[in-house]
């Protein structure tokens, strides 16, 4: 949807005459957040009071269901944004052509990448500066990196060995993380392997063919992805993991699928999985 840009600059400027700030106190920046991981940044280094509006699948923390949704995985609500009077809208790279409209009426928009490990505490860092929330971002990254020590210290000198993992996202078609991605990332911190290694994008469509050849040790499933619907048919009724009872659909994907704060729950959970010996 296209409007003027004049127009949105009035609705600016009047909401600005209206939103008067507290005496005494320094106005904190609103902001508008579009992505749900981002979101759940926002909360954990305690800018939640700031974040004024939400994207769709903002389920995490409860507190920020409660916040109005203006966006979804495709498409946003430009006027009601605006209507918020943010100081700054947040949101990942892929979204650049989604914020077109904010951006040309003057819109202060902020997009970070969201791919591999090192930019969950990248955006952290950022999102605190955004915020006015820098060092308590500096304290939850510590935090998050001290935990992740802890969980992965006895793994490196186990000298276990290292199965070899595919992550099912779909299966029609099928639908996997590559090299790139920050799962990918985490199941090598988990003392495993992405089977899908020679996939070089973060995410994307893997053969039939190719992973029945690699024959993954275990397979992590979606619980939107429909593993669990055809695991009697090909290619997954040819694979170990399938006949070895290793496969495992996540209760909750946002804590492996999401890259926030609750990594470090994802990390354990993998570990869990991939170093057991299945059913």
């Amino acid at each position: 949807m296209h409007f003027s840009s004049r127009a949105l600059a009035v609705a600016l400027l009047l909401l600005s005459l209206a939103v008067p700030a507290r005496a005494g106190q320094p106005r904190l920046p609103r902001v508008v957040s579009l992505v749900p991981s981002l979101t759940e940044d926002l909360f954990a280094i305690g800018a939640g009071p700031q974040v004024v509006g939400t994207s769709q699948f903002t389920d995490y923390p409860e507190a920020a269901t409660h916040v109005l949704q203006v966006s979804s995985a495709s498409s946003l609500d430009a006027e009601r944004i605006v209507a918020l009077h943010p100081d700054v809208v947040v949101g990942i790279l892929s979204q650049t052509g989604l914020v077109a409209d904010l951006r040309r009426a003057g819109v202060h928009v902020v997009l970070m990448s969201d791919d591999s490990f090192d930019d969950i505490f990248a955006d952290l860092k950022t999102l605190g500066k955004l915020s006015a929330h820098s060092a308590q971002a500096a304290a939850l990254t510590a935090k998050l990196r001290a935990r992740t020590r802890q969980i992965t210290a006895a793994l490196h000198s186990s000298g276990a060995r290292v199965p070899r993992c595919f992550v099912v996202l779909g299966v029609a078609p099928i639908f996997t993380v590559g090299d790139r991605s920050y799962i990918a990332q985490l199941i090598e911190m988990a003392g495993g392997r992405n089977a899908a290694d020679d996939l070089r994008a973060a995410y994307g469509r893997y053969s039939a063919e190719v992973l029945f050849a690699h024959q993954p040790d275990v397979l992590i499933g979606d619980p939107q992805g429909g593993l669990s619907g055809v695991l009697d048919q090909a290619p997954w009724n040819a694979l170990h993991a399938v006949r070895d009872h290793r496969v495992y659909i996540l209760s909750n994907a946002a804590i492996l699928e999401r890259p926030g704060p609750r990594y470090n729950e994802g990390l354990e959970w993998l570990i869990a999985r991939l170093h057991s010996h299945g059913a």
